[in-house]
């Protein structure tokens, strides 16, 4: 039996077994081995193919990928936002290529990327699925193009990017572990996780620890477990967007509505565009921006004052004065004394502030630096 019949066996073994408290522990070890067999087999396809993918490099301050299917208008939706230009036409696989726009808003420049439209089966390779998918887990943020007859693209998609590894809009699970010489497996866990301590250890050893301190806090699925003792998924969240919004019957409205949310999609913060009349395209910007996390700090520059045409533009996560120092480069950290913030950070105008003071968006910062 080949790699891939090997794949397919334990797939359809887990699928008709019942998951219950009884077959949890089985269900672990079949799922922590599916996984390395998975590994293994595109690690393989890789080799034999010269592996990579589309080499897409990044530029700007974020990058946002769109996924859709051929067709829904992403080549059109690029070309609207962006000073881009790409093919587009009425048929399928118009974008056979990477296609990368600059969108320049709140003084940010964000990188969209056009990728070709994702078919089932790509997270196997299939019509170059892999290469595709590999440009998104590069991306910062995933942008589903959805057409408003087909909502039902977006499990499949979704479905695609999860057998690719990425995660969309949850946080990894920490599972702490520090391995021993010898002791075996001692496993601490806090009330909140459910899964059997002995499911647990099953999975463990299956990623061949056999002497180690392990430590889970918070709760978890065996998938949450498996995802954590892989360390290669990528966690990143998403906006949808719907397409041709132009074209939706007032009557089918509340049609959309529900296909949405059969899919877990609040119509509320799904963004209604026509990407060809240029409709509802100020709100995804929006919604781009607010997801991504963005934040605008204007540099108070020596003798030149407060820049606010072009803000030095940082996240919500990384968001310190030592961040800042790091996005301006140069030797800035080599000749950090102190910065001087104004704005809803400090406690007052001009506070003096180390390294470690996080930033909030249109803050004013000044760095004091040696000469």
């Amino acid at each position: 039996m080949g790699l891939k019949e090997e794949i397919e066996a334990i797939e359809e073994e887990i699928a008709e077994t019942p998951y219950n408290k009884s077959t949890e522990q089985h269900i672990g070890r079949l799922k922590a081995k599916l996984s390395e067999k998975k590994e293994t087999f595109e690690r393989r396809q890789s080799s034999g193919s010269g592996g990579g993918g589309y080499a897409v490099e990044k530029h700007g301050d974020a990058t946002v990928a769109l996924v859709g299917f051929p067709s829904v208008g992403k080549s059109t939706l690029l070309n609207a936002l962006t000073n881009a230009d790409s093919e587009v036409g009425s048929y399928e696989f118009t974008t056979l290529d990477v296609n990368p726009g600059m969108l320049e808003y709140n003084g940010a420049n964000i990188q969209l990327l056009d990728v070709p439209g994702l078919i089932e089966g790509a997270a196997e390779g299939r019509g170059g699925g892999q290469a595709v998918l590999s440009v998104v887990r590069t991306a910062d943020l995933v942008l589903f193009v959805l057409s408003p007859f087909e909502i039902d693209q977006y499990e499949r998609l979704h479905e695609e990017l999860y057998k690719n590894k990425v995660r969309l809009d949850e946080e990894p699970v920490q599972v702490n572990i520090r391995k021993r010489h010898k002791g075996g497996i001692n496993l601490t866990t806090s009330d909140q996780v459910s899964l059997d301590d002995e499911t647990i250890m099953g999975v463990l050893r299956e990623y061949d620890f056999v002497n180690a301190d392990v430590t889970i806090r918070e709760d978890l699925t065996i998938d949450q477990l498996v995802d954590a003792l892989q360390a290669n998924r990528e966690y990143l969240p998403s906006a949808v967007t719907v397409n041709k919004a132009d074209l939706i019957d007032p009557n089918y409205v509340d049609t959309v509505h529900e296909n949405l949310r059969e899919h877990d999609i609040d119509p509320e913060k799904a963004v209604f565009i026509s990407a060809e009349k240029e409709k509802g395209l100020d709100s995804l910007t929006e919604t781009l921006w607010n997801r991504l996390g963005l934040i605008r700090i204007y540099m108070d520059k020596p003798g030149r004052g407060i820049d606010r045409d072009e803000p030095l533009v940082l996240t919500e996560e990384d968001n310190t004065v030592e961040d800042a120092l790091d996005k301006l480069g140069g030797s800035f950290d080599e000749r950090f004394r102190f910065a001087r913030v104004t704005g809803s950070s400090a406690k007052h105008d001009e506070q003096q502030v180390g390294t470690d003071h996080e930033l909030i968006d249109e803050d004013v910062l000044r760095i004091v630096a040696r000469k």
